[in-house]
């Protein structure tokens, strides 16, 4: 089986041929058929996001199921299915109280329950990377990774849901709970910025101002809906949205980027009564100080966002409904297409701000 392999930080993923074992109890086996390329992979590959190498990445995907393990009852083989990166118990206190995205068992890195994995490379095993590993022609999940979509549904349409629609969209409407005319501020404009420009539209956001040190960024932000752009390398930028919203600050402003230094810079974008949201993950070890007096006096709501606050079961589903009835754009989220030897030209487009997303075929 092809796969793109990560052996160590700031390298190159290499293709190679992976040993893929049958999938046991509660596990399914799936065939990619269509995988994004998104910033958290490229996370890991600079050791920003450290996790046990080596490893397959890629973990935005739709697939068939091809086999399925003793016990499964949820899909069946031909089954088409999109990936949950984070699996889902649903009998768990957090998944009992509606939290499913903070279910215990998507704190297991890259193994089974069982504690091994399915992959293996001349020997030596590989880890799953992002309990996923869909940079390859194959892939095994936990039953409650993946979830059935209608067979309808063109692939590459399906697997952009899996990761940046879903934290995106979801970090609007659900973390945030944005309300109809709020303004919002989104710094950071790559793929899953995007989305949360998407779904403050879709809430009903009066304005939606779209930040980045990119003018391909923005360009891109305004066709999915921002109302108005701030180049941060031209423009002071609270100045900028303080301007903007009446000299208030954003009603809810996010940061989508993952750096400490925007995440302090995000919270002045705020106005006092506000509500601050960080969907970008900064390094570990990468942290900023905030005087506990501003929170208080300014009434500053703080919220991390993890997976768009969403149960993907409910919401993989929902989202793709609403696109087929044109409240959501899927299609131009895929700004390119490659196949699997392409990944590291991907990632150096994505950095580049060429593209949104790059969809694989394996």
């Amino acid at each position: 089986m092809k796969a793109a392999i990560l052996r160590n930080y700031g390298e190159p993923l290499e293709l190679v041929d992976l040993d893929l074992a049958p999938p046991q109890a509660g596990e399914v086996l799936v065939s990619i058929r269509s995988t994004g390329v998104c910033h958290s992979d490229l996370s890991v590959v600079r050791g920003k996001l450290p996790y046990p190498l080596p490893c397959v990445l890629g973990h935005e995907a739709a697939g068939v199921v091809e086999e399925v393990g003793p016990g499964v009852t949820a899909v069946q083989p031909g089954d088409h299915v999109v990936v949950m990166w984070t699996p889902m118990c649903g009998e768990c206190y957090w998944c009992q109280r509606g939290q499913p995205y903070l279910c215990p068992e998507g704190q297991v890195l890259g193994m089974m329950d069982d504690g091994t994995t399915r992959l293996s490379h001349e020997g030596q095993t590989v880890f799953h990377g992002i309990n996923a590993a869909t940079f390859a022609e194959r892939a095994v999940f936990r039953e409650n990774s993946v979830v059935k979509i209608d067979k309808d549904i063109p692939m590459d349409v399906a697997s952009v849901v899996g990761c940046g629609v879903l934290t995106g969209v979801g970090a609007a409407i659900h973390t945030a709970k944005v309300q109809p005319g709020d303004s919002v501020a989104v710094l950071g404009c790559g793929g899953v910025g995007i989305n949360v420009i998407q779904g403050a539209v879709l809430a009903g956001a009066e304005r939606v101002i779209a930040i980045d040190a990119l003018d391909s960024k923005l360009e891109m932000a305004t066709r999915f809906g921002a109302t108005h752009t701030v180049n941060a390398k031209e423009t002071d930028t609270k100045t900028a949205v303080f301007e903007l919203t009446d000299g208030r600050g954003a009603d809810v402003a996010f940061e989508v980027v993952g750096a400490a230094a925007l995440q302090r810079q995000v919270l002045e974008l705020t106005r006092r009564g506000g509500t601050t949201v960080f969907v970008g993950v900064a390094p570990f070890g990468e942290d900023f100080t905030v005087q506990s007096f501003f929170l208080t006096y300014n009434e500053t709501r703080l919220l991390g966002c993890w997976y768009g606050s969403c149960d993907p079961k409910r919401d993989i589903p929902r989202f793709l409904r609403l696109w087929q009835a044109g409240r959501l754009n899927l299609e131009d989220l895929i700004s390119d297409r490659a196949g699997l030897d392409d990944v590291n030209a991907a990632f150096e487009a994505m950095e580049a701000g060429k593209v949104i997303r790059t969809v694989l075929t394996p």
